[in-house]
């Protein structure tokens, strides 16, 4: 079967793994094919140093089987202090190891608060990542991380312009922090779906349980998910196990 996170018909539960010794996520890896997994994400960052080499990559990526895995090479954890070029080539490295799909920042190579950001030089370089990327025959995610509630009109503003630089899925998590706010994401959610015209993971922080959970049923392309919690693990991302009933037998 091609490793792809696109075409499905349902979304895929992706299990994040946020490791700091490749014989954890191996682990884990391990335990959550048993459990269902259709795919992973391997958060690089996460990882020691010293693990950031193909390798590492090849062997944890290599315990997947046939699912496809996305990658993050995000500038927190253990890339402190790395440049945006420096990552950019992470990401490039990941890519020739094994690596599916790759989350290019919506701000990479010019902070912008709202990870996505404006400065042209900045967007050139990026779609010209992006277009490496592709070239090498690999599938690109663009995220931006606001963590706090915006309206339907900034969510989907957001969303078209990752579009337009060239992201084949496209990846928002806002928050919420109310009930109300929460049940509007959903709201919005249902809008992406028949506004953007791409794949897209359109994710909450705070008051988010609901959000997490009912996404994949309203447009979402897959679902974020953990085989166990730890003291790296997000702990709003729900277990694989109750995601997977979710998504099979609640409806």
């Amino acid at each position: 079967m091609e490793k792809t996170f696109l075409g499905r018909e349902r979304a895929l539960l992706t299990v994040i793994l946020q490791c700091e010794a490749p014989e954890v996520a191996i682990g884990r890896i391990r335990n959550a094919l048993y459990q269902g997994a259709d795919a992973f994400g391997l958060q690089v960052e996460s990882l020691k140093p010293e693990y950031h080499n193909p390798e590492t990559i090849r062997r944890i990526i290599g315990e997947m089987k046939d699912k496809p895995c996305y990658v993050t090479y995000y500038r927190r954890h253990n890339n402190a202090g790395r440049t945006d070029d420096e990552l950019a080539d992470g990401l490039i490295m990941l890519a020739e190891n094994g690596a599916t799909l790759c989350d290019v920042m919506g701000d990479m190579f010019c902070r912008h608060e709202q990870e996505l950001t404006e400065d042209e030089t900045a967007i050139q370089k990026q779609m010209q990542l992006i277009d490496k990327l592709h070239g090498m025959g690999k599938e690109v995610l663009m995220s931006s991380h606001v963590f706090h509630f915006e309206p339907a009109e900034r969510v989907l503003e957001i969303a078209l312009e990752q579009k337009r630089r060239g992201a084949d899925i496209i990846k928002i998590v806002t928050g919420a922090g109310t009930m109300e706010q929460q049940i509007e994401n959903l709201r919005i959610t249902d809008l992406l779906k028949r506004e953007l015209g791409a794949p897209f993971l359109f994710l909450s922080g705070g008051e988010c349980s609901l959000h997490r959970r009912l996404g994949m049923h309203l447009g979402c392309c897959m679902s974020l998910c953990v085989y166990e919690h730890d003291v790296n693990s997000t702990s709003s991302q729900p277990l694989l196990r109750t995601m997977k009933t979710v998504r099979d037998d609640l409806f």
